[in-house]
């Protein structure tokens, strides 16, 4: 019998299924292939929900008596571009001057190819850890987020599963392998600003109400003053306006209404409804500014509204877990890595609700980029990193 013990010939396999959001592509099916001669029990539910695309997933087990290790990650991957700039077809997993080339090659299949290699190689010279193994896979960390993790999550704990830790395989390190673990993530909200005006004709401004200029008070109460300075432990809480539209094609024409859209990252000095309620203050306090609006004595008329679901900060302070693995990477690359909350968010965010949760991956300069691309040397080591913390953190009880 063939074990997946090559994380290269593992990620090749994988690069080749297309599996954009929100396509299988084949790379479920493949994964499943590596997965049950190691003794894995496969299943691949499908959830769906209304207005979105259904999502298959994938959750694949290996019993034993001891603590239960998660492995978590996306076979999902973001649309190639402009296929033509790519130096390789984007789905051949081309081998040139040591690097692999292929969408997902780092973002994030190389990832669960090494990990797969390390499980592989621990059970061709140990045995079977001292303990169980899953991996929950999902098809929609790219996309939606709606019909993957989440779900997959609150389906297996449905089904009786419980987990003592939990790896995410996603690309943290910015510049070399050994950089940075990931122990958290900031908060991530959005929304989206409206003021309405009066149209009119630009000429005679004083019959209309230019909702620009209020709009422009309105961003400017969110963007200063700073929000915090940041913690600890996180970045200071940021926010970016992501869009402004007016939806006008005129030049001579002031527009009736005009939105901007806004992302804010906030660290542990807020949740969620507390950044929201800063939000809505900044804007009513700023509805009578008249910095833009010279002449005009009425309020700025607004609405706010929020997108759904927003992402919760966290912070994971497990020891065994951040330690055995900031163990595993020093004796492999000699760095002591980084203990980071920086980035976006992940599905991460999802797995703290249910046990401990860190990330640690591959180098992820080229994440989403044409001639997205990874190293052969550091699949080889990152399997080696993964294979160690397999063996410590059972061996750890």
């Amino acid at each position: 019998m063939m074990l997946p013990k090559d994380p290269a010939e593992n990620l090749a396999a994988l690069i080749r299924c297309p599996s954009v959001t929100p396509a299988e592509g084949g790379a479920l099916t493949a994964l499943e292939a590596m997965l049950k001669p190691l003794g894995f029990t496969v299943e691949r539910p499908v959830f769906s929900e209304d207005g979105t695309p259904d999502i298959e997933n994938l959750y694949a087990r290996l019993s034993g008596n001891g603590p239960h290790l998660m492995f978590a990650g996306h076979t999902d991957v973001v649309p190639v571009g402009d296929e033509a700039a790519w130096k390789h077809p984007p789905f051949s997993a081309t081998v040139d001057n040591g690097e692999m080339y292929g969408r997902g090659a780092v973002d994030m299949k190389g990832g669960i190819a090494c990990f797969v290699a390390a499980l592989a190689r621990h059970i061709e010279t140990h045995g079977k850890p001292k303990g169980s193994i899953s991996l929950l896979i999902t098809g929609d960390e790219e996309g939606p987020a709606i019909n993957g993790t989440t779900k997959l999550l609150d389906w297996a704990a449905g089904k009786g599963e419980k987990w003592d830790a939990s790896i995410v395989g996603e690309p943290t390190n910015p510049d070399a392998l050994g950089d940075m673990i990931k122990i958290g993530r900031r908060g991530s909200l959005s929304g989206t600003i409206t003021v309405n005006g009066r149209q009119g004709h630009a000429a005679y401004p004083h019959l209309a109400d230019n909702p620009v200029r209020g709009l422009m008070t309105l961003v400017d109460a969110l963007l200063v003053p700073d929000f915090d300075e940041g913690t600890k432990d996180f970045q200071p809480t940021n926010l970016e306006v992501t869009t402004i539209d007016v939806g006008n094609p005129a030049t001579n024409v002031i527009p009736a209404k005009a939105s901007a859209s806004f992302n804010i990252r906030f660290n542990d000095t807020w949740g969620a409804e507390t950044i929201q309620a800063e939000i809505h203050n900044r804007l009513d306090v700023a509805c009578g500014r008249k910095k833009y609006r010279k002449g005009r004595k009425e309020p700025i008329e607004f609405e706010l509204t929020w997108r759904d679901g927003p992402s919760h900060v966290f912070l994971t302070r497990d020891e065994k877990l951040i330690e055995t693995l900031s163990g595993s990477v020093e004796a492999v690359t000699g760095r002591k890595p980084g203990l980071s909350t920086s980035g976006g968010t992940s599905d991460a965010r999802f797995i703290k609700d249910h046990c401990p949760v860190v990330e640690f991956g591959l180098v992820g300069k080229t994440m989403h980029m044409v001639d997205e691309r990874v190293a052969v040397a550091d699949l080889e080591t990152l399997t080696d990193i993964y294979g160690r913390f397999i063996q410590d953190w059972f061996e750890r009880g």
